[in-house]
């Protein structure tokens, strides 16, 4: 836990997937997204710490404020995220509705004293992934 101007927030690592795990990280998606993801954790008030794309799912470490819920945050993030994707690779600009990028749920466990830990085993997720590609998938 850390403090921000006297709020204290809990640091989560949360691990999402692309609808029907599909290896849609890669390539251009796979660029485009950390810098949006980082963003959109930002409009919510949140950090996130450490994050990394592996071949077919996400790992991160967001610290998010207490007015928030864990399941806003990240429905926010997976559901933004998904429309800045089809705009950007799908060629839309209206009418999003039914757009779906990542699969439904998440997992998440709160952090406490393992976060150096847990932070490095995020980093080196591509490493523990043996089916892993060989750029990196750092955000």
């Amino acid at each position: 836990m850390r403090t921000q101007r006297g709020l204290w927030f809990d640091s989560n690592h949360v691990v999402f997937i692309p609808k029907g795990r599909k290896k849609a990280l890669y390539g251009k998606i796979r660029g485009f997204r950390g810098p949006v993801l980082r963003e959109l954790a930002g409009q919510r008030g949140s950090t996130i710490v450490e994050g990394h794309m592996v071949q077919d799912h996400v790992h991160m470490l967001i610290r998010i404020p207490p007015k928030y819920a864990v399941a806003e945050v990240i429905g926010y993030i997976k559901g933004k995220s998904a429309i800045a994707v089809a705009r950007q690779f799908g060629g839309r600009q209206r009418n999003f509705n039914g757009e779906r990028f990542w699969a439904r749920g998440y997992a998440v466990s709160t952090v406490g004293f393992e976060e150096e830990q847990i932070r490095a085993s995020i980093k080196h997720q591509e490493q523990l992934d043996a089916q892993g590609s060989d750029e990196s998938g750092e955000f």
